[in-house]
């Protein structure tokens, strides 16, 4: 095991070259100019060149490359060429918030889309497992940011149980923290409640049709030790794969979610950034998703040998 994943690591050495390789071409070849952006509209040619000329934009595009892949291997993610702070300081003033969303999401939507998953395919054919579908497809068909501004109407507005938007770090309180984090929870597990609950109940239903649960059944085991212990833990892998390419998803991909509830993460730093075409901001945001991605795999990997001792590496 510890040899694959040392495999593994050398691995994604290559596959993050090859990111920062395509990256790094897709944004120098799309039209536009940030020297242009920096100056503004009333800016001179001699003004341009000389802001191109101070960000290395003139040097030949391998040059450019050999450059920032230095400055990579020396930890540094380059300056923002808008707000002229640290891209690494930027991330990490934005993490947070994308963090706990993403885990608190995770979280809510195993708690409740596992078990109406289980419960949907004991209960096949049944108004459970219709109800429960009808609850899925509605989660896949109404988008988030509609789901958003019904939960600020309904609990912030109008019961104002809740503040409107905003974060509040989880080191000035638990209870500010929550108050803030969780409408945005609620409205980004609609979709991840949804994808869950269909794959647990399509994994059990192929278990609960195997030869081994219907000894178990008659050996006399009771009907929740056969759901959790026996059928739960071998449908347990697709679920796995399917909550841990979501919380990757998730990290990158709350932009919505960050707009409607006003939250400075990185989803709402990279579309700024894509705007603006801050090119060390946007390069350091897809390094960080694909390494997230890579890290996520690697953890996959590992749960797939805890749960299926049939699974070796």
């Amino acid at each position: 095991m510890i040899g694959y994943l040392l495999r593994r690591i050398l691995a994604s050495i290559p596959v993050m070259g090859v990111v920062a390789l395509f990256v790094f071409l897709l944004l120098r070849l799309t039209p536009g100019d940030p020297a242009a952006i920096l100056a503004g509209d009333n800016a001179t040619p001699e003004q341009l060149e000389r802001i191109r000329t101070t960000l290395g934009l003139n040097e030949p595009l391998y040059i450019q490359f050999f450059t920032w892949i230095n400055q990579l291997l020396h930890g540094d993610l380059g300056v923002s060429l808008i707000s002229k702070v640290p891209v690494l300081q930027m991330i990490g003033q934005r993490v947070e918030p994308s963090i706990s969303v993403a885990i608190s999401t995770i979280i809510l939507s195993i708690l409740v889309a596992v078990p109406l998953g289980v419960i949907a395919a004991w209960k096949h054919g049944t108004w459970i497992d219709r109800f429960v579908m009808g609850l899925s497809v509605l989660g896949f068909s109404v988008p988030v940011f509609v789901i958003g501004y019904i939960l600020i109407q309904m609990f912030a507005i109008n019961l104002r149980w809740v503040p409107v938007q905003g974060f509040r770090s989880i080191t000035v309180g638990f209870g500010p923290f929550f108050e803030r984090i969780i409408l945005p929870t609620c409205a980004l597990s609609f979709i991840y409640v949804a994808l869950i609950a269909r794959m647990t109940r399509a994994a059990m239903l192929d278990v609960l049709g195997e030869d081994f649960v219907r000894t178990a059944r008659a050996k006399g085991v009771s009907e929740v030790a056969v759901l959790l212990r026996h059928a739960l833990r071998n449908a347990a892998v697709p679920v796995i794969t399917v909550i841990g390419s979501g919380f990757a998803l998730l990290i990158s991909g709350v932009v919505v979610t960050e707009s409607v509830f006003n939250l400075p993460g990185i989803g709402r730093l990279t579309v700024d950034a894509v705007l603006a075409r801050d090119y060390p901001v946007i390069q350091g945001m897809i390094l960080l998703t694909s390494f997230i991605y890579l890290a996520v795999n690697l953890l996959i990997d590992l749960a797939y040998t805890l749960l299926d001792p049939r699974i070796r590496y």
